[in-house]
């Protein structure tokens, strides 16, 4: 039984379904989560904000979800693995690096050490150590 109903983008209110159709245009489908968010508009439009700006940070699309592949794994969220997976292919990633990623790895440093330091703000709650931030400052970012 499901605990909270999803919102049918296709039956709700224009405020709604004008978030929700941005969505879809977005992912090619719509994702749960925001199904569910969608009870509140105002929870809706502020999540989907923050997916905008972080989309368009300095990571890109590829990095972003490597990291958050990375990090699904690491948190042993499989419908956030199997969500970050599908943005990864859609973002031109390969079978092989998401394999990669999910493992806490890539053949490229810069990559590498992006996840490596993902891995840790996880595993330390964000009390990471200066050695860290010299590491991933070392591969350029």
């Amino acid at each position: 039984m499901t605990r909270i109903s999803l919102i049918d983008r296709t039956a709700t209110t224009p405020q709604r379904k004008a978030l929700l159709d941005d969505i879809h245009a977005a992912f090619g489908a719509t994702p749960n989560m925001f199904r569910a968010v969608a009870h509140s508009p105002a929870a809706l439009q502020s999540m989907w904000g923050a997916f905008g700006a972080l989309g368009s940070g300095v990571l890109g699309a590829r990095l972003g979800e490597q990291i958050a592949v990375a990090v699904a794994e690491h948190n042993s969220c499989h419908y956030c693995l199997a969500a970050h997976t599908a943005l990864g292919r859609k973002a031109g990633l390969g079978t092989d690096e998401l394999r990669d990623a999910q493992a806490g790895e890539s053949a490229d440093p810069k990559t590498q050490a992006a996840l490596r330091f993902a891995i840790a703000l996880v595993e330390q709650r964000g009390q990471v150590g200066q050695a860290d931030v010299q590491a991933l400052r070392a591969a350029g970012f």
